[in-house]
Formats: C-alpha cells, structure tokens, sequence
C-alpha cells in the first residue's frame, strides 16, 4: 500500500471525525452540569486520542456500587449514633438562645442536608504551623489508651509521616486501635508494604474505598480531601494541614508552610468520629466499625458551639459550599477569606460580587506561587476579575498559603478541607467545621491580619500591567475551571 498525502489527509479528517462524535457521545453519556460539559467537549476535540485517555482517568464520574456503599454508610446506624450523641451534648432547643438568628439559620441548613447536630462547650486550639500542630498531635496519640483513628488526604513515606508511623505501630502493639485512612493519589509513594508492620501489630491501614493502585484507578477526580484524627473518642484534629515534611516548611519547593488546623475537644469530636466511621466503614468491608464503641461520654468546659460539615460526590447537595454562600450572604460588615485555589463556580462568584456591591469589605487571599501550574493560573484568573468588583486581593508571599478559612462579621467562621473551588465543591470528600463564637472570629482575624502583613495587595491596576502572555494563559486556564 503506498501512502499518499491524500490517503494521510483522508485518515486525518476521519480522526478528526470519529474523534467529535465520540467526544458528544462520552460527555453527554453522564449527568453533569453545563460547565463541565463544555470544558471535557473542549478538551476532547482539541486533543484527539489524548484527551479520552486524560477523560478515562478524570471525567468519569464514581460507579454508583461505590456511591451506594458510602450512603448506605451513612444510614446504616447513623440514627443511633446521632441520638447517642444528643443524649450526650443536649438537643438544639437546650441552646437555641445562645447563638444568633443568622446562626440559628447556618444550623438548621446543616441539619437538613448533612444531619449535622450542632454541638456546644467545645474547647478549640487553633494551630498555623505544622511543628506545632504535630507536636500536639503526637503527644495526644501518645496518651491513647483505647483508639486512634486518623484520615488523611496526603500521609508520605518522609520524616514526619515515618514518626507518625512508628508510633502508630508501638500503640498498636500495646493494644490500642489504630486504623488509618489514607488517599491513593494524594498519598503517592506511599504502598500498602509500608503500613506492614503497623498490621502485624494488630492495627489497619486502607486507601479510601480500597483504590489500591493508582495506575489502575480509572477515577483520579474523586479523592478523599478529608483531613482528621480521633483519638479515644475524645480528642479530634480537622483542617487543611496534611502528613508529610513539606507540611512543616522542610521543602525547599514551598518553604513555609501557611495552614490552619483546630484541635477539638468537646462534643464536636462525636461528628469527627462518626465521619470516620462511615469512611472507615466503605473504605473496609471486612472489618467493619460498630459506631457504639467510640462515643464515651465527654464533659468538657468549654465555650464554642460548632457544626462538623463533610460533602462528597455522594451527594448532590454540595453541603459545605451551600455553607460558604450562607456565610457570604449573611455578611454585613466583612467577610475574609484564605484559599490556595480561587475557583469559584457562578453562584458563590455573584455572591461575592453582590457582598462587594453592597459595601461589605471583601477580602480574599490566595498563595503567590503555584503547586499546580493550569489551578495557579485560573485562581489568578478569578482574583483579576474580583478585583475589578472591588474585592481586594491579597497574594501571600511568605511561602505557600494553604489555609481554608473563612470569617464573617467577626461572628462566625469556617475552617477545614474545603477550598474555594469546583473540585472541592462536586469532585473531593470535604470536611469542614462551621464555628459559632465570636472570639474564635477574632482570633480568626488576628491571624488574618498578622498574614496581610506579608501579603501584597494586588490592584486592579496591578493585574492590568501583567504581561498579555500571562494574562492568556490565565484566561485559558478559566476555560478548564470545572475539571481543575
């Protein structure tokens, strides 16, 4: 057969051809919404071959086997382990008064689309720095006497994730519960082989919903972005700090490391807990979890009245950004926020924009450097535009900012797993706390500012002077925004 120009012409055009259609027929296959449609056409048409291999590993949406497993989790025993709970921290009635009527709204939206039980006298420690934070962490493990139960996003084969380790192996060994959750993908390079001798001590380690392989994970997009630990039932650690070094500023790459995680003592730990049980218990099948072992009673002195808020593909509700655009919404005087992705999606960029219009001060901060190049460029894409609105933007130089917060009318806060994104609104399994207590806010903003102090405001003037090749690649990265 002799290859002609015309015969490479005609096997083109038919590749272009059979390329568009199979482009219409795999997006339009699965329920989605118009934005994402979009952007996977536009990916799948203009990368022929290479973008169905790109679809295959991070367009597909989670099997329902796998989405009927984890909302069985959440019905199977939930309703016991909620009325345990009640009977421990007082029903809603018991302190309705003590939290305001914007609040009181915040609550009852939590309660209908997650069963999240507001809880009262909590203690919080809030950590910004990743030796501190494990410090605590690791003498709280120490203590144990009954169960560790911890999940993580990202816990690395490196220093730190080596002494986590190892100590989960000696409270193994003395009898304690130890089970560890831990993502695939965001835990990479890190095996089964290397939680082998925490089994032989008698305790667990499994990749959420037992995704063993990466190379054989044909749904990278839905990953665990949960970040907690319970220990004895009584103790709970949540927010954005992962295990690994570079969490604790030793990467060269990153240098400081800017996180905000909160140390729980109180009846919140109940809904750390029952989280991971559920996790726990569609992740591992053959060692299941019975929620009435971990809920001892807890008689805390403490001050703060809190919900604990998880969201996940599993859901359509999309809880926690449902929260975010109650919290922009209730605002009066100022909302701040901390992300290291600015990826909003319309609903939560109007609110933004009608807070701005209505003379609220708005103020978003986000990293001034890039762990994810296309991620970088779009946040950078949606900060120009707020900025136009009249939001001011800040880019955080001293190091990687990588905290989750939010904080309104210095009344009420956020903080957790959950960025500012599509990813973590539709595709991640997010939790966050929602907090009720106005000196939590103002500690809250007193972090804030200390972090503007090295952040530099970027004016709408500012962005108008980058370079054009800048500015497309940011525009360009926009048209990505739903499946960054």
């Amino acid at each position: 057969m002799v290859i002609t120009w015309e015969l490479i012409k005609t096997v083109i055009y038919w590749i272009i051809v059979i390329n568009a259609i199979g482009a219409v027929f795999t997006v339009f296959r699965e329920k989605r919404d118009i934005a994402a449609t979009w952007a996977w056409l536009l990916v799948l048409v203009l990368v022929p071959v290479v973008g169905f291999i790109a679809y295959a590993f991070l367009g597909r949406k989670l099997p329902h086997k796998r989405l009927d497993l984890i909302q069985a989790q959440t019905e199977l025993q939930i309703n016991e382990a909620l009325e345990a709970q009640k009977r421990e921290i007082g029903s809603m009635t018991t302190y309705a008064d003590q939290i305001t009527k914007t609040a009181k709204g915040m609550v009852t939206l939590f309660q209908n689309s997650d069963n999240a039980f507001l809880t009262r006298k909590n203690r919080l420690k809030i950590f910004t720095n990743g030796n501190e934070l494990f410090h605590d962490m690791l003498e709280d493990i120490e203590r144990a006497t009954s169960s560790i139960h911890i999940e993580f996003y990202t816990f690395y084969n490196d220093k730190i994730g080596n002494e986590v380790l190892r100590l989960l192996e000696r409270k193994a060994q003395s009898g304690v519960e130890v089970r560890v959750i831990y993502d695939s993908w965001g835990s990479m390079g890190t095996t089964r082989k290397w939680f082998k001798q925490l089994r032989e001590n008698g305790g667990s380690a499994e990749p959420f919903l037992s995704t063993h392989s990466n190379l054989f994970d044909f749904r990278l997009n839905f990953r665990d972005h949960r970040k907690i630990v319970v220990i004895d039932g009584r103790i709970g650690y949540v927010g954005g700090f992962n295990i690994g070094d570079q969490y604790l500023g030793r990467d060269p790459k990153f240098g400081n490391w800017r996180d905000t995680h909160l140390r729980i003592v109180g009846g919140g730990v109940f809904s750390l807990q029952q989280r991971f049980i559920r996790d726990w218990n569609a992740t591992d099948k053959n060692t299941i979890a019975e929620y009435k072992r971990y809920f001892p009673v807890n008689h805390v002195k403490g001050e703060t009245s809190l919900q604990i808020v998880s969201s996940g593909p599993d859901s359509d509700l999309q809880q926690i950004k449902l929260g975010y655009l109650k919290l922009i919404n209730s605002a009066r005087e100022r909302i701040w926020i901390q992300s290291p992705y600015l990826i909003p999606d319309d609903s939560v960029m109007d609110a933004l924009r009608v807070a701005a219009m209505s003379g609220v001060d708005v103020r978003i901060m986000i990293p001034n450097m890039p762990d994810h190049a296309f991620v970088y460029r779009a946040s950078q894409y949606y900060a120009r535009q707020l900025a136009e609105e009249g939001i001011t933007i800040y880019f955080y130089k001293n190091g990687f900012m990588h905290a989750k917060t939010m904080v309104v009318d210095g009344k009420m806060s956020s903080v957790g797993s959950a960025n500012l994104d599509f990813r973590s609104f539709k595709l991640n399994f997010e939790i966050n706390t929602f907090i009720y207590d106005h000196k939590v806010a103002d500690q809250l903003e007193q972090i804030y500012m200390q972090d503007v102090r090295l952040s530099r405001v970027m004016t709408p003037e500012r962005f108008a002077h980058q370079s054009l090749w800048l500015r497309f690649k940011q525009t360009f990265s926009r048209l990505l925004s739903p499946i960054l």
